[in-house]
């Protein structure tokens, strides 16, 4: 059972965002998070993790109020990769790898021999084992952005969290880490929620995609179904075209101004 989302309301100083919301997120699945600047992708994600709590209706995950979970064992549930992560102490890339195994690691216990190879596959997959002895401090941006992605797999959750994850990263790194988790979906059945601005992406690995603007959902559904001319114009008030690519095998969509 993944996410219910049912009457949400929520609102920002001054700002209304959602009003009677009602969601369903299914588990085992990549489903892609779209639409404009403001439009609440990131306000969304915040209330699937608690971060902020709706001020109207409920969330529900895996037949649960999300409330009951206490805040240890959501983290052994859900996994966030935000799109921007500040770290001011000089932690070791390693350190901060090894974070994600704190859910899972009793208190004042020492990590076990699993924490220990998932840590280092982690950062295998993640390509930051060159420099795990570094401080995080000292990385560049893509760099950090790897190392967060690391910890949230290293934490080995059924949910993973994407917040435009892949924002800061090359495009190499991007295919890898979102070849990786779309892996998990297809492979362990694990849930992706991911939050994209660029479209080619969402529609390249996203099972299903949600349409959001001005605090609705315009369209939600299969990626093919909702990804159309008429959906984009209405969510980006753009002109699009949308087919498949015989290169990647993917949906690509192009577009411009209206």
């Amino acid at each position: 059972m993944g996410f219910a989302l049912c009457g949400i309301g929520f609102a920002h100083p001054g700002k209304a965002l959602f009003e009677g919301l009602d969601l369903e997120l299914p588990a085992g699945r990549f489903i892609g998070i779209v639409g404009p600047n403001g439009c609440g992708k990131t306000t969304l994600l915040d209330l699937i993790c608690r971060h902020i709590t709706p001020h109207q209706g409920h969330i529900h995950y895996a037949g649960r109020p999300l409330g009951e979970y206490g805040r240890r064992e959501l983290a052994r549930q859900i996994a966030l990769v935000p799109q921007d992560y500040a770290v001011n102490f000089p932690f070791t890339v390693e350190e901060v790898v090894f974070m994600g195994r704190y859910p899972h690691t009793p208190r004042f216990g020492a990590p076990s021999a699993e924490d220990l190879d998932r840590v280092a596959r982690t950062m295998a997959d993640c390509d930051v084992m060159a420099f795990k002895d570094r401080p995080i401090t000292s990385l560049s941006g893509g760099e950090r952005q790897r190392v967060i992605f690391a910890r949230a797999l290293a934490q080995d959750t059924p949910v993973l969290v994407l917040d435009e994850a892949t924002a800061n990263l090359d495009v190499r790194h991007t295919l890898t880490l979102l070849d990786r988790v779309s892996g998990l979906v297809q492979n362990e059945r694990r849930t992706v929620i991911a939050v994209f601005q660029d479209l080619n992406l969402a529609s390249a690995y996203s099972q299903e995609i949600i349409m959001v603007k001005g605090g609705r959902v315009v369209a939600a559904g299969p990626t093919a179904e909702v990804f159309t001319p008429q959906n984009l114009e209405r969510v980006f008030d753009v002109q699009a075209r949308v087919a498949l690519d015989d290169f990647t095998g993917r949906l690509q969509v192009r577009y411009k101004r209206c």
